[in-house]
């Protein structure tokens, strides 16, 4: 299923995002005509679009067109909505831009996910506050990390302080509390939603340096969830640990929002 602005989204429509790839997304689970976060997507997604556009985007009527486009679909799936501006061109991209929504879904997987290993790399993603369209240099080094045995990868800065993956949020337990990484990353929705209901949180610079004392280690996205992440590197975790469990009753209880 693909709609732009409540309408089958066509070839000509889509060119922009296949050749300019100029533009910002979100993507949410959605359980039950439910999603978990949901204002913090729409958030996202208005304040990406004034950082990309310079547009004020209509919360209600994003809102509207996600409920259209998924109505009357049950269970689990993931949906995203993706803004940018069909006639842009590459020329041109200071023009006077007219954001425009697709929306399109996809599959979900069950919950939990299976763990992962993931392959540090050197990078730090343009805009990284911004969830936007350029995934380049994430597919790039996921490509890479799946070349070399693992399934993932994780990215550094030059000095080896551990940032974000590829496309989620990652973070440690200590023994005593979580740790989230003091970067430049994207602040993630799951991770918004954990660092608000698990008490014993901090942020705080990771280094590689640090992860043989880590207990634990975890990825965490809208469509994951609590990941466990069983190596970084040469770094072994394991697959299962209490800090699991408890993270992921804690994010299952936070009510969804009803679109």
């Amino acid at each position: 299923m693909a709609e732009l602005n409540g309408a089958p989204v066509t070839t000509d429509e889509l060119k922009s995002l296949a050749l300019v790839n100029y533009g910002h997304f979100t993507s949410m689970r959605v359980d039950n005509q439910r999603i978990r976060g949901f204002s913090h997507h729409l958030e996202r997604l208005v304040r990406d679009c004034r950082t990309l556009f310079g547009s004020e985007l209509d919360r209600q009527h994003v809102r509207e067109l996600i409920r259209q486009a998924i109505s009357g679909r049950e269970g689990s799936f993931v949906t995203r909505v993706t803004i940018y501006d069909p006639s842009l061109e590459l020329g041109r991209p200071g023009a006077d831009a007219e954001p425009s929504v697709l929306v399109t879904t996809r599959p979900a997987g069950a919950l939990p996910m299976p763990p992962q290993r993931v392959q540090t790399a050197t990078y730090v993603r343009d805009l990284p506050e911004v969830k936007h369209v350029g995934l380049f240099g994430a597919i790039w080094h996921r490509r890479n990390a799946q070349l070399d045995g693992f399934d993932d990868s994780l990215f550094t800065d030059h000095d080896g302080f551990v940032s974000e993956g590829a496309t989620w949020n990652i973070g440690f337990f200590d023994g005593d509390q979580v740790i989230w990484p003091n970067a430049e990353v994207l602040q993630g929705v799951t991770m918004r939603l954990l660092q608000q209901v698990h008490d014993r949180t901090s942020l705080g610079p990771v280094n590689v340096s640090d992860l043989p004392r880590m207990e634990a280690a975890f990825a965490t996205n809208t469509t994951v969830g609590v990941r466990a992440i069983t190596a970084i590197n040469d770094v072994e975790f394991p697959a299962e640990h209490a800090i699991f469990d408890t993270l992921r009753k804690e994010y299952e209880e936070i009510p969804p929002e009803a679109l």
